[in-house]
């Protein structure tokens, strides 16, 4: 079972996290979603405003990965998980009231993301299995 560490979620945090999904052809996806956040030890989630590529591909049944680096320490992680919609309950009406302080619309939903595996994305050990 894969575990965030608290390294892990303060990288989350405090940096950019990019998920990657794959399209209906099998090309990549990639975009950035500065709504990622820490749900708890074994999931992740982020708010789905835009409703396009990455939406669409979650929607068809995509896996995700969410990558988070930060550059200056040269560490990093790549979080691979299966996602969740969420469009009503407590976790929905949390991102509701968050995008509300930033003058944001409402997300589409949200994404719940169960966290699979993760990778090291630093260095040393770029790649290796971490959980």
């Amino acid at each position: 079972m894969a575990k965030l560490t608290q390294e892990m979620k303060d990288m989350i945090s405090t940096q950019q996290c990019f998920v990657a999904t794959v399209n209906r052809d099998g090309t990549p996806n990639i975009g950035p979603k500065r709504s990622t956040r820490v749900l708890d030890d074994e999931h992740l989630a982020y708010t789905e405003v835009t409703g396009k590529q990455t939406w669409g591909n979650v929607d068809q049944g995509s896996k995700v990965a969410i990558a988070c680096a930060d550059r200056e320490k040269l560490k990093g992680f790549r979080f691979v998980g299966t996602p969740e919609v969420i469009k009503a309950g407590q976790v929905y009406d949390d991102a509701v009231a968050m995008l509300q302080k930033l003058g944001m619309p409402s997300p589409k939903a949200v994404i719940k993301v169960k966290i699979d595996k993760i990778y090291n994305l630093g260095i040393p050990g770029a790649g290796e299995e971490i959980a």
